[in-house]
């Protein structure tokens, strides 16, 4: 038995978690969404400790290390004190410019350079990145003190002696900048290796290159180790970092993982340090490490302080109660033009979306509608039908940006570093409480200030209450497009009028797919006939159709219900990755379509015992 033992660590975490209060139930004359705050009751600590908090939330900003323990390392200059080469400290201080480490940077680099194992739990945005690198490049060096400058001999893909590991391509490729900075000035070859790019020419780069620190997706890293044609190979690793464990094991990497270690030498045979960091450690968590960890050389650095105010609790946030789903795109174009103008600064913000069908479709809109009005911000999107090109490219351009707009889904909401962002705006429900956390941080960063607003309608507004507890979310009653009645108004605002004109150019098929996708799997807690009817007004007021979208019968079996939906009895005409349609552009799928289908189906569903007239919308 390890006398630190993390699987007790993170029990005595979870039995702490659940005596705390219970949380202040919703009432609906409050103003807030809700009002209890989780209890901070653990300070940062060096090394392991009984009380661990599990610690949920993503990061709050880059804040330099202030209560180091004494004899720490707290400036990057004095890392030639730990042997660190120069070239890496002149890289760090010169090139770089950075000064004062943060603490998970004090607090791990130390024990790291010693060749211990590290299980660190910090959260997003605290320097993590170069935590692990500085060690881990200083190691491959020391190891190979020829690679401490640039070397003109034979290159191969099979001496990697590191892998990082991460969850996201975006993030893997942030790493892999990263380490080829602070490589510049030495002969350490770092490659990058994530799902989505041609493989062959990856290989092809490798194998002329060559290779000594690889950072990859599990997924690809996996691919590569187990094809023996590949030539990837990692004889001599001596060290392996996870970085944001949790996230990989919430996207579905448990097995790669678990396999990856099967084409790994055995580290009793060949020594091997590995360093994991998280921003929580919850049970799945702690398994993965007890499977990468030496448990005899370990340091458990937890970094989150009793008396730090985490980013979503320093961020505003507000919610926008919307009538219906035809309020919602007027409400963000009402939005965006009133914080753009109002600001001291330019606006940069991150608008997410529950569906890739969704992202594509609102960036299309908002791109036409920036056509005509340039006041509003260039217009970025990232979502997965993306190659992984176009989404690097999508991510350089929002982050060198002063001002612009990224559609997005839940792929850029953790890990991936986009400075001065002022809002997130988070279209629909989250899936969950840690998603709309994980989504704000990406505000509020680095000590600057943000906003944040969420946008739902009016019948995901008690889904709301029980999925966001504990956050100090203020109700926003002040735009004019959120509150109108579509179906009766005599006049609108002129932000219905443009978002209509503007959906009017956006291929059908696309939204077509984003009215499936809406339908099926995004709002699993509402009421399907209520869902089906906010569709359909989507689909009538906001993007002016005579009629619905087609949906297919494997939509109708999965939704459980038919009144209100139009039936596909042919294959539907589909657009390019890019976005261009290869069919029919009047919004009746081929079939020729009454106009008056709408009002035939609203009549139905006005009948049906099930459904009435829409219900007031609830107050806060």
């Amino acid at each position: 038995m390890m006398k630190t033992s993390i699987l007790r660590q993170a029990a005595a975490a979870r039995v702490a978690l659940t005596a705390r209060p219970a949380q202040v139930a919703f009432r609906a004359s409050s103003r807030t969404l809700a009002f209890s705050r989780p209890s901070r009751s653990v300070a940062a600590v060096y090394r392991s400790t009984p009380s661990l908090r599990l610690y949920s939330s993503e990061s709050a900003a880059e804040q330099p290390s202030s209560d180091a323990a004494p004899g720490l390392i707290t400036r990057f200059e004095d890392l030639s004190r730990l042997n660190v080469h120069e070239h890496l400290v002149r890289a760090i201080t010169q090139d770089m410019k950075y000064e004062t480490m943060t603490d998970v940077q004090a607090m791990t680099i130390s024990p790291a350079l010693l060749g211990k194992d590290v299980v660190a739990q910090a959260k997003t945005g605290t320097g993590k990145t170069l935590a692990f690198l500085v060690p881990v490049i200083q190691r491959i060096i020391a190891a190979d003190p020829d690679l401490a400058r640039p070397s003109r001999g034979r290159k191969t893909c099979d001496n990697i002696r590191a892998i990082i590991m991460s969850p996201t391509r975006e993030l893997a490729e942030q790493i892999g900048v990263e380490a080829r900075r602070l490589c510049r000035g030495t002969g350490v070859i770092v490659q990058t290796a994530v799902g989505g790019t041609q493989k062959n020419m990856m290989l092809r780069r490798t194998r002329i290159e060559g290779c000594h620190l690889m950072v990859a997706t599990p997924g690809r890293l996996h691919d590569l180790l187990s094809d023996p044609t590949s030539g990837i190979a990692a004889p001599k690793l001596a060290a392996l970092v996870l970085d944001e464990a949790d996230r990989m094991l919430e996207v579905g990497f448990k097995e790669e993982l678990k396999n990856i270690l099967d084409y790994l030498p055995d580290r009793t045979v060949v020594p091997r340090q590995t360093l994991l960091y998280s921003a929580t450690l919850p049970k799945n968590v702690v398994g993965v490490a007890r499977q990468f960890i030496n448990p005899t050389n370990f340091e458990f650095v937890q970094t989150v302080k009793a008396d730090e105010v985490p980013t979503h609790e320093r961020v505003p946030q507000f919610i926008v109660p919307c009538r219906g789903f035809e309020n919602i795109a007027p409400t963000l174009l009402e939005l965006i033009r009133r914080e753009g103008s109002s600001e001291g600064r330019p606006m940069k913000a991150i608008v997410f979306l529950p569906t890739t069908a969704s992202v594509m479709t609102y960036s299309r809109i908002f791109s036409r509608l920036r056509y005509d009005d340039r006041s509003i911000p260039y217009i970025y999107e990232i979502h997965s039908k993306l190659a992984q090109g176009q989404r690097s490219r999508s991510a350089d351009n929002f982050r060198q940006a002063s001002s612009a707009i990224l559609f997005s889904s839940d792929v850029s909401a953790r890990g991936m570093d986009f400075p001065n962002v002022t809002h997130v705006i988070q279209v629909h429900l989250p899936r969950d409480r840690d998603t709309y956390i994980h989504r704000i941080g990406r505000t509020g960063r680095a000590g600057k200030e943000g906003k944040a607003y969420l946008l739902a309608s009016d019948i995901e507004i008690p889904v709301a209450r029980d999925r966001l507890p504990g956050l100090p979310i203020q109700r926003c009653t002040d735009l004019e497009s959120a509150s109108i009645d579509v179906s009766r108004a005599s006049t609108l605002p002129e932000s219905f009028t443009q978002i209509q004109q503007a959906s009017d150019k956006v291929d059908y098929g696309m939204k077509q797919d984003c009215y499936r996708a809406f339908l099926v799997g995004a709002f699993t807690d509402l009421d399907k006939y209520e869902l089906v009817t906010e569709c359909n007004n989507l689909a009538k007021y906001t993007w002016g159709m005579d009629q619905p979208p087609a949906v297919p019968p494997s939509t109708i079996r999965n939704l459980g219900v038919t009144r209100g939906l139009r039936i596909a009895d042919s294959p539907t005409p589909r657009y390019s990755r890019d976005g261009s349609y290869g069919g029919a552009r009047d919004g009746r799928d081929g079939r020729g379509g009454r106009g008056d289908d709408f009002e035939r189906m609203e009549r139905l569903a006005e009948n049906d015992g099930r459904r009435g007239a829409r219900k007031p919308p609830p107050t806060f």
